[in-house]
């Protein structure tokens, strides 16, 4: 079960940053908001469901983080240094691109400078990220399936003779 909610949350990550980063009418403070409030509720349910030892809360790390960046400040060389230490599971690339598509929804936002994007950029260059923009919803985690040995020894089983197994021989 806790398998199936890790590969399930991983979807949803997946699919939500994917369409955060290629629709510019979503990229606003408003979204970081309610995205944030939507892992948060998602967050209280595995709680509920006593399944925090999962893993489905960290694989919607980049999603926090992407609605994290839409709420930040971005502004001052101060700003980019805590977005930069802040993103840590976003690639270099998916920062850009979010800051590039920022679209103020009203009179008090201002959209993101060229010059704060660069020098998000110049702190970033040392990252050794993938090439990659989209995140792969299709990955799999693999399965894993616990070991639970039997009581049973092997020298007190019957072999019955209808099986035909005489070629077998108890060690």
């Amino acid at each position: 079960i806790q398998q199936v909610f890790k590969q399930l949350f991983y979807m949803v990550n997946a699919v939500t940053l994917n369409n955060l980063l290629l629709r510019k009418d979503v990229c606003s403070w408003s979204t970081g908001m309610q995205l944030r409030f939507n892992i948060s509720q998602l967050e209280e349910w595995l709680r509920g469901k006593n399944l925090q030892q999962s893993g489905a809360a960290q694989t919607l790390e980049p999603l926090i983080q992407a609605a994290q960046l839409l709420q930040l400040k971005k502004k001052t060389s101060e700003d980019a240094e805590a977005i930069c230490s802040l993103c840590t599971s976003l690639t270099t690339q998916q920062i850009v691109k979010i800051l590039n598509l920022y679209t103020p929804v009203n009179e008090f936002e201002e959209r993101v400078t060229v010059a704060f994007i660069r020098n998000i950029q110049a702190h970033l260059q040392e990252r050794n990220d993938p090439p990659q923009l989209l995140m792969d919803f299709k990955y799999m985690f693999p399965v894993l399936f616990p070991f639970n040995p039997s009581s049973i020894t092997m020298d007190s089983i019957h072999l019955p003779a209808s099986l035909n197994l005489e070629f077998l021989n108890k060690v």
